[in-house]
């Protein structure tokens, strides 16, 4: 019997429980768990079939061991926040059961993505005979899934990647941000870090900038980002020499970000508030919309993918995989908007691989290290098709 566990209940939770649901020969029984019980019930009311909701303090190792134990959950699918991806690996860990998230782990007092932390398990998980299968969203997720496509059937070196990540859908707020805001804007204002001629390289947040032309979209500004995929795929790839990860942001949303950057809002440093610690960044996110609720009106298109550069049987080749996803067929589908959608997905997509055992292996692994070829037919399937475009 397929026993699943779900930790999360916003947007991208609301996607994977959705698509897990109409999957009932793989994912026979669902239980969905957060800190807020009402989250879960609001989602299980909107799904087909008949699923579990706890509530859980994934702070709390023993509360997931606990919870884990309780519900014979044989995966967990982590969608809650980063901050929480080592005390669910820890629970998994100690009760023998796989592990999936969507993206790596973030210190609550230092914006600094990296996997090391969870690298680190690799040892203790291959010693337990079990499974953990880092970052499987889209970016990270698919977009490390598309390297390890082009490189299995494109290319016999792939010299460089960019990774380029549009939104081009509108949803009619002044400033808001469409996950978490607090890891989004984290994620943001850090500084560019891209890796070039064998090392990190790094430049002033938001100071390189290229257009792009996006299927289906049109060109937008896209400006250098770190993404923690990049820390991955550079031990995976064949002749890389540079990778790089973009994400497009409109002038008004700068224009908000750097304004409340100039007075303090961004900030993680607590500070005093008549006698009592206040994190400005934690007190912005209770200001702006919850991601979730701009599904109902958001309208456009995403658009993400992949630009390879490299050799093929002596020649240079050039190759653009991509996806595009539109935010209001997502909100027919499963209530959500693309961004949670294309998350959502491949969450799934790497559950059902780990659950029919499609993808296996004791240790902590990857995306791009495991067959790209059946990944790659179910986003065909169940929502996200691809294209490949050669250049």
């Amino acid at each position: 019997m397929g026993r699943l566990l779900i930790i999360g209940a916003g947007g991208v939770g609301r996607v994977v429980v959705h698509k897990c649901a109409g999957l009932p020969d793989i994912f026979e029984q669902i239980t969905l768990a957060s800190r807020t019980l009402e989250k879960c019930e609001k989602i299980r009311d909107s799904v087909k079939r008949p699923i579990d909701v706890r509530r859980v303090d994934a702070d709390q190792i023993e509360e997931v061991r606990a919870l884990i134990e309780e519900t014979g959950a044989e995966l967990v699918v982590n969608v809650a926040l980063p901050y929480q991806d080592l005390t669910i690996m820890e629970a998994c860990l100690q009760a023998g059961v796989n592990y999936l998230d969507t993206a790596n782990y973030e210190s609550p007092d230092e914006s600094h993505f990296e996997y090391s932390q969870q690298w680190a398990f690799h040892e203790r998980f291959a010693e337990r005979g079990i499974t953990g299968l880092l970052g499987s969203g889209f970016d990270p997720g698919a977009t490390n899934v598309f390297c390890a496509y082009a490189q299995k059937h494109y290319f016999d070196e792939i010299h460089s990647v960019d990774i380029l990540d549009c939104n081009g859908g509108s949803h009619g707020h002044a400033f808001a941000t469409n996950f978490n805001p607090e890891i989004n804007i984290r994620e943001i204002t850090q500084e560019g870090k891209y890796w070039e001629d064998g090392q990190w390289k790094t430049i002033p947040a938001m100071s390189y900038m290229m257009s792009w032309d996006y299927p289906e979209i049109g060109p937008r500004d896209s400006y250098l980002l770190y993404h923690e995929e990049l820390e991955s795929l550079v031990k995976h790839l064949r002749g890389l020499r540079r990778i790089r990860f973009f994400m497009t942001f409109g002038q008004e949303y700068l224009t908000h970000l750097r304004v409340l950057g100039n007075v303090g809002m961004t900030s993680i440093e607590p500070i005093d508030y008549e006698g009592h610690p206040v994190i400005p960044l934690k007190f912005l996110k209770q200001l702006l919309p919850d991601p979730s609720s701009l599904a109902p009106t958001y309208s456009g298109k995403t658009n993400i993918g992949c630009l390879f550069d490299g050799i093929k049987d002596g020649q240079k080749r050039r190759i653009y995989i991509y996806n595009v996803c539109d935010h209001a067929a997502c909100y027919r589908e499963v209530g959500a908007q693309a961004v949670s959608y294309t998350t959502g997905v491949p969450a799934m997509i790497g559950a059902a691989m780990l659950m029919r055992g499609t993808w296996k292996g004791p240790g902590v692994f990857n995306m791009e290290q495991f067959d790209p070829d059946p990944f790659m037919d179910w986003l065909n399937q169940h929502g996200l098709p691809w294209t490949v475009k050669e250049l």
